[in-house]
């Protein structure tokens, strides 16, 4: 019987366990406080982004920008795409050699214009978006140095007017 007696010990000590264990997990399921407030977890999909954008932080555009307005079609870069026109077709005598649409420079070879015996070069800035004067600065040179400013100013003149009749069509569109 000292089996029997030592196995009715376990069983009572293993129950006794068990009971214990249960009565203290339900300690705090019937106290009603209630004090706590709720975790608030972002969702899954913000939690995903943060894993995902860690290192460089989310895209500054997506493949559906392609079908959102843009801003002032007038522009080319950051100038203004209708003077930029309007100077290269009224110098479209002079050669290109260099040009940079965002930083607003055209610089030509010397050529020749119909009609003249004197060959230049010239240097075009645009330099604002604005469809103004001050946003154009030609320079003009010949082989044997500057040219007068009156030439320059009829030159600047001459774009700036293609340039507005480059607006009114847009316009009429």
């Amino acid at each position: 019987m000292a089996i029997g007696g030592q196995m009715r010990r376990m069983r009572n000590a293993f129950g006794i366990g068990i009971a214990a264990a249960l009565l203290l997990s339900g300690c705090g399921m019937f106290t009603g406080d209630r004090s706590r407030a709720p975790v608030d977890t972002p969702p899954a999909d913000e939690i995903m982004d943060d894993i995902v954008y860690e290192d460089y932080g989310p895209p500054s555009s997506t493949i559906w920008d392609l079908f959102r307005e843009r801003g002032d079609q007038g522009q080319v870069g950051a100038v203004n795409r209708y003077i930029w026109n309007a100077a290269l077709q009224t110098l479209d005598f002079l050669p290109v050699q260099s040009i940079d649409p965002f930083t607003g420079v055209i610089v030509t070879g010397f050529g020749t214009p119909p009609g003249g015996g004197q060959a230049y070069r010239a240097t075009i800035h645009v330099d604002d978006p604005a469809l103004d004067a001050r946003s154009l600065n030609v320079a003009l040179q010949t082989r044997w140095g500057p040219v007068a400013p009156e030439t320059v100013r009829a030159i600047e003149d001459a774009i700036l007017t293609r340039a507005r009749q480059l607006r009114q069509q847009d316009s009429r569109l």
